[in-house]
């Protein structure tokens, strides 16, 4: 996950201030082009008709096409809840959330963490209420982190010898499992499991709505974020989806679909292509620039087939240049 330093307490971490936010390198260093892995990358997309599905079921059959091991691991569930709108397809919805937990229990994981820091309201805990994490998952209470005040360590790696402070629990989860929503972006494009890692940035730390990184630059700072946290498995929930103007004001689009794999990048790209978007005219998913595959001849698609998944989203009038031909 990077190599980190001593922990430290967020009023110390504060207190440096400055020092949290004078990074090095803030741009990406970039994947040779012609680089490749000695495998494709393998993506399973899955139905799933609603949300009264058995998920745990659909999730445990693309575990199993992608070959997802968490036997005794330490394994942080990252939903998407960076704002709650009763009724509005935004947030990671809890029968997802139930579902992931599920998956990890019957896969034989030591132990399970759920953390999440929203980028737009500081009351954590009421979002957990709102979105019924609290009231509908079991031991929610005992297993959720609130990432924006967790206490934290210096992680190199995010660019060019960048270092950022990250959730002591982040740096120390053997796995971070991306639970993302399929929603269209009205600054990136798209936003998925790469975008959803935002949420790990602690929000005491560096802002609301996470500041630092959208002075970054979005696309750098998902694909910094991914590359320095390479442990990681994506689920993206694209049962109902976001078009439009995501990812807090879009409208509902229903997609009927889960997109599950261990290559970020990957499954972010094969939403993109269901979603009627060319990934590689989305910023941070191109070629020699992600941290993972993008090119279709390098990804290995089980389960359904895109051309059988794919549902075009509408998209914002500045982002129809991105639509697949």
């Amino acid at each position: 996950m990077g190599t980190a330093g001593a922990v430290i307490s967020r009023r110390e971490a504060l207190r440096r201030g400055a020092a949290a936010v004078a990074l090095t390198g803030l741009a990406c260093t970039r994947r040779p082009v012609g680089r490749r892995r000695a495998r494709k990358s393998p993506v399973a997309i899955l139905k799933a008709a609603s949300y009264e599905a058995d998920l745990a079921d659909t999730l445990a059959r693309g575990a199993a096409l992608c070959g997802l091991d968490v036997r005794g691991k330490r394994v942080l569930l990252k939903p998407n809840l960076v704002e709650h709108v009763s009724g509005a397809p935004i947030h990671t919805p809890i029968e997802v959330l139930a579902a992931a937990i599920e998956l990890v229990e019957r896969l034989g994981a030591a132990e399970i963490v759920i953390g999440e820091g929203p980028g737009h309201r500081r009351d954590t805990w009421f979002l957990t209420e709102e979105a019924g994490y609290r009231s509908g998952i079991r031991d929610f209470d005992r297993r959720f982190v609130d990432l924006n005040l967790d206490d934290v360590e210096l992680a190199a790696g995010f660019g060019d010898a960048g270092r950022l402070y990250l959730p002591r629990t982040v740096l120390r989860a053997d796995l971070i499992v991306s639970v993302a929503r399929m929603k269209t972006h009205h600054w990136a494009g798209a936003t998925l499991a790469m975008k959803n890692l935002f949420g790990v940035v602690p929000g005491a730390l560096y802002g609301w709505p996470k500041n630092f990184l959208h002075q970054t630059g979005i696309s750098r700072a998902a694909a910094g974020l991914c590359r320095l946290l390479p442990r990681s498995f994506a689920i993206v929930d694209g049962i109902v989806g976001m078009e439009g103007n995501g990812p807090i004001q879009g409208r509902a689009k229903p997609c009927g679909v889960v997109v599950m794999g261990p290559d970020l990048a990957a499954v972010d790209a094969t939403c993109c292509r269901i979603m009627g978007i060319d990934p590689e005219k989305i910023e941070y998913l191109r070629p020699g620039w992600a941290p993972g595959e993008v090119l279709e001849s390098n990804i290995e698609q089980r389960g359904e087939s895109v051309g059988q998944s794919r549902t075009p989203f509408a998209l914002m009038p500045e982002w129809e240049h991105v639509r697949l031909a």
